[in-house]
């Protein structure tokens, strides 16, 4: 067993909920296409495709193989119940940037996991040597946006009618940023590099 909690596979408490973190692999493309269809669309508007699609899920897992896509998956027994996915494209002129996206299950919103998610993947992000994390959300997402201000993200963009729901509604995206390299740098100055 190591010291560093943030290995994986791992077990966390989420207000008396145990929970399993794990990194995405190939054989939870199932596991991932069910949870998102359990999901209410208007929680996948941000997602850049629809993860409801197993072609969709497949081509997410071989971005995984071929290292642009870090995603964690959170399961309460055998069901996904949160997703984390850190984007990054090395070929683009934002190799620096990492672009996150956090989904959890309705039943358990509230207990602290989304929360817990985004923690992780910054985890990930310092440990990639990102310097700068993106989200984006529909502005009607309010909960999730106060958990990403609480974290340090700031809102950077307001995109108008940016998205297209199935029923023809279209919704406005906020865009959120936060400069991990400032972070990292703060926590060398006291010391604390060792902790990620």
């Amino acid at each position: 067993m190591t010291d560093n909690p943030h290995v994986y596979p791992r077990r966390v408490d989420c207000a008396g909920v145990p929970i399993d973190l794990a990194m995405m692999r190939p054989q939870d493309d199932a596991k991932v296409v069910a949870f998102a269809r359990e999901l209410p669309e208007k929680d996948l508007l941000f997602m850049r495709r629809d993860i409801r699609q197993p072609k969709v899920v497949a081509a997410w897992t071989d971005l995984i193989a071929q290292g642009r896509l870090a995603s964690l998956l959170a399961r309460n027994g055998d069901d996904v119940v949160g997703c984390a996915a850190l984007i990054v494209d090395p070929l683009s002129w934002s190799p620096h940037v990492g672009e996150l996206r956090i989904v959890v299950s309705p039943k358990m919103r509230g207990v602290g996991l989304g929360r817990l998610l985004i923690e992780e993947a910054f985890i990930i992000a310092l440990s990639r040597g990102l310097e700068k994390l993106v989200a984006q959300m529909t502005v009607d997402q309010q909960g999730a946006i106060a958990v990403f201000e609480q974290l340090g993200f700031r809102g950077e963009a307001l995109m108008r009618d940016h998205v297209k729901g199935a029923d023809g509604r279209k919704h406005d995206i906020v865009l959120l940023s936060h400069d991990v390299a400032r972070v990292q740098s703060q926590m060398e100055a006291y010391g604390l590099a060792d902790v990620f």
